[in-house]
């Protein structure tokens, strides 16, 4: 079954209350998480962010919007939650999904919905509402769009760019990962083809205790076996057995397959993965809104 949405997770996480006893949160999870007889993959499915399970998001998330409509509080301790008289009445109806539909009628969670700067607005009819995605993820997937479509843009400009500036593209990117000792030393190890690409062997590490043979192609058709074969025979002829191929296109299933198959070691990068590595590393690309997610720190209101 697919993973629940956190609306489809009201119900349960009320009912683990139902008998009037106070529940860790943990213990409302592991409970709620058994109840839906998720397999262990669906159980261990993190959030992009990798900082919690999908699964145990949306149960914290269905917790708080029960919280807020005062079907469930929050008790002394740490992380302690029991049902209201509220949720109780709410239970006695026998309903079949409690989601922010039924959560409406209750006023304290419509004036938690309501815009702060506009107290005599009623409570808004928004998309979030109605969405099955929990805050986290529609943050989420704003954030994996916004990345997407920032990574499609700088592969254009990529594929745009003179052969020389594309040298010195790959070059700083390489660098700004750690490799290639100093730009300096870097932009004086590679270049010299006149293919549209570069070729050369750069430093591993500021001391150059290994290098690294490097090789980009600024194409647009697939690169094949047929370059890797080549680029795996200069590795030979440098007595390198470390090289990176970029591409601004893309590797075919047989070049991938290849370079499986031989004993050098060759990274193959393919234009998606230079845009997002770009990306990462600050090439190309700057800040333009920085937003701070922040928590509640427990322990700072814990009083000795």
């Amino acid at each position: 079954m697919p993973i629940p949405t956190y609306q489809e997770a009201m119900l349960p996480v009320l009912r683990t209350l139902e008998d009037t006893n106070e529940r860790h949160i943990g213990e409302i999870v592991n409970t709620v998480i058994n109840g839906f007889s998720l397999t262990e993959s669906e159980r261990e499915q993190m959030l992009p962010s990798g900082q919690s399970t999908v699964i145990g998001s949306r149960i914290g998330w269905a917790r708080t919007y029960l919280n807020k409509a005062n079907l469930i509080e929050k008790m002394p301790g740490r992380g302690i939650y029991k049902i209201t008289g509220r949720g109780l009445d709410v239970l006695k109806k026998n309903p079949e999904r409690i989601d922010n539909k039924l959560l409406r009628e209750f006023p304290g969670f419509v004036e938690w919905i309501r815009p702060k700067k506009e107290q005599n607005v009623v409570a808004p009819d928004s998309n979030f509402l109605e969405s099955e995605q929990t805050p986290d993820e529609s943050l989420e997937l704003a954030y994996r769009t916004l990345r997407t479509n920032l990574s499609t843009e700088i592969l254009e400009k990529v594929k745009a760019c003179s052969p020389g500036f594309f040298e010195r593209l790959v070059v700083e990117t390489i660098v700004k990962m750690g490799y290639g000792g100093t730009l300096q030393d870097a932009g004086q190890a590679v270049g010299k083809s006149n293919d549209g690409g570069i070729d050369g062997i750069i430093k591993e590490d500021r001391l150059g205790l290994d290098l690294i043979y490097l090789q980009a192609k600024k194409w647009e058709s697939t690169v094949g076996r047929p370059e890797l074969q080549a680029f795996a025979g200069a590795l030979l002829g440098k007595q390198a057995n470390k090289g990176v191929f970029i591409t601004t296109s893309n590797f075919s299933s047989g070049a991938r397959e290849f370079v499986k198959s031989i004993a050098s070691n060759i990274i193959l990068i393919d234009g998606e993965e230079l845009a997002d590595l770009m990306i990462d590393y600050n090439v190309g690309v700057s800040v333009s809104i920085n937003y701070e997610i922040k928590k509640i720190d427990s322990d700072y209101f814990v009083e000795e």
